[in-house]
């Protein structure tokens, strides 16, 4: 099986209960008592915890590994679902959010660099771009798939002993315990550190995020893409957050307009999936920098849509066609990324991006939410595409200096062999950056 077969299934596996909990978790915190006040305090655990971690559990699986680390990743993950099913106090669901935030620090990035680092071991001008893209589409396909298995499993209600919003838990559960047995079979990756050096290569994972760090201050390529994960995650509360309300709006009623989201949610996954699968033909055609500028600009532009459409129709077209757009871009700037960064410091590289986008999406909430208060749901939509706008201009540094190996000037080689493992401080190739490479060479 190949490098890349293997992190398509991997990827599939890790988003699939993703998908079945997005429908129910909100109901099912509810159910149990919960009110939307506590329901925004508990999800702020899961923001804080990921802010605080972002950094060192990436520079954890630049020095360990990332076998380990997406290994810990998934047990705490299944122990925080396994808790979910039983929970029904404030505390408790504030104590799963906060797993739920290890996890996601945990499992930022150590699966797409574990792919990068293998696939460039076998052929240092090899394209993993193709296989960010089409780990784009699995994702896409999972989350609807698993959103549309959870609404089926609500309705028919197969477990009677507990709860219809309870069983997609159950399913994610064991989901879950399959994604643990998946990650010990398919993940291979020859050991960074004996055993009685593993206490000296923890204390190198500081190490590991200062050079991170510093590389943010000498690459301008690395600095504009954090800034258009800032201006990404700020501006992307529009379509997150207040689509359901402006839904609501233009339809008129709101129970009308709920049972409209089941099915329109999991048609915007699909749509990104198939966004993501039209990258590849896109970026041969315009290189990945313009690729991004284009697809963030038509996002923008899609949101704008959103907000000034009146009918149901029009905006849910919008709000489609925003979620293809946002599939699409997805990999484009993941490639970027990672071809800003080496084997040694790759996951922390990616982790350092993720960490820009959680308090600009929490600040973007906030100011939108403040924005629709003071004046209206249209009014906080059509702001929020400012920063979507100028997240475009971010590309722009990346398309002065074109990078040697894209899907452009690479063949797909989907149908060849990928390496079995990663050699230890495989070089990805020259920087994007003109002039010296700072490194070797981040979502």
């Amino acid at each position: 099986m190949t490098v890349r077969t293997r992190y398509l299934i991997l990827h599939g596996l890790r988003w699939m209960p993703v998908g079945l909990m997005i429908p129910v978790l909100v109901l099912l915190a509810q159910e149990r008592g919960m009110t939307l006040a506590q329901i925004g305090l508990i999800t702020a655990a899961q923001g804080f915890v990921v802010l605080g971690l972002e950094l060192p559990t990436g520079g954890l699986a630049d020095t360990i590994g990332r076998r380990p680390v997406l290994l810990l990743a998934a047990l705490v993950n299944l122990a925080s679902l396994a808790f979910l099913v039983v929970a029904d106090q404030f505390w408790m669901f504030v104590v799963i959010f906060a797993m739920q935030g290890v996890f996601r620090a945990l499992d930022s990035g150590p699966l797409d660099s574990w792919y990068v680092d293998a696939t460039l071991a076998e052929n240092p001008s090899a394209s993993f771009e193709s296989g960010l893209s089409r780990a784009g589409v699995v994702s896409g396909i999972a989350i609807g798939g698993g959103a549309l298995l959870s609404g089926a499993l609500v309705a028919l209600d197969p477990i009677p002993a507990v709860s219809a919003l309870t069983t997609p838990i159950l399913v994610a559960v064991v989901l879950q315990t399959i994604t643990v047995t998946a990650i010990l079979t398919l993940l291979r990756e020859p050991p960074r550190h004996s055993r009685t050096r593993f206490a000296a290569t923890l204390r190198g994972v500081p190490a590991v995020v200062t050079d991170a760090l510093g590389l943010l201050r000498r690459s301008r390529v690395l600095a504009a893409l954090v800034g258009v994960e800032l201006c990404w995650a700020f501006g992307m509360m529009t379509f997150e957050v207040f689509f359901p309300v402006r839904l609501s709006e233009v339809v008129g009623d709101p129970a009308t307009a709920a049972s409209i989201l089941g099915p329109v949610g999991s048609a915007a996954w699909l749509a990104s999936a198939a966004g993501a699968a039209l990258v590849p033909l896109l970026v041969r055609r315009l290189g990945p920098a313009w690729s991004g500028l284009t697809l963030q600009l038509g996002q923008a532009l899609a949101v704008l849509a959103i907000g000034l459409f009146t009918g149901p129709a029009g905006a849910i077209t919008a709000y489609l066609l925003c979620y293809t757009l946002h599939g699409a871009v997805n990999p484009v700037y993941s490639g970027l990324l990672h071809r800003q960064a080496d084997a040694t410091n790759r996951t922390t590289v990616a982790s350092l991006s993720s960490m820009a986008g959680q308090p600009a999406g929490a600040v973007g909430s906030i100011t939108l939410a403040a924005i629709a208060q003071a004046t209206t749901v249209r009014t906080a939509i059509l702001a929020g595409t400012i920063p979507l706008a100028l997240a475009a201009l971010g590309y722009l540094a990346a398309r002065l200096t074109p990078p040697p190996t894209t899907l452009a000037s690479t063949p797909d080689h989907a149908g060849e062999p990928d390496s079995p493992a990663v050699a230890p401080g495989a070089a990805a190739g020259p920087a994007l950056t003109s002039g010296p490479p700072e490194v070797a060479i981040t979502q």
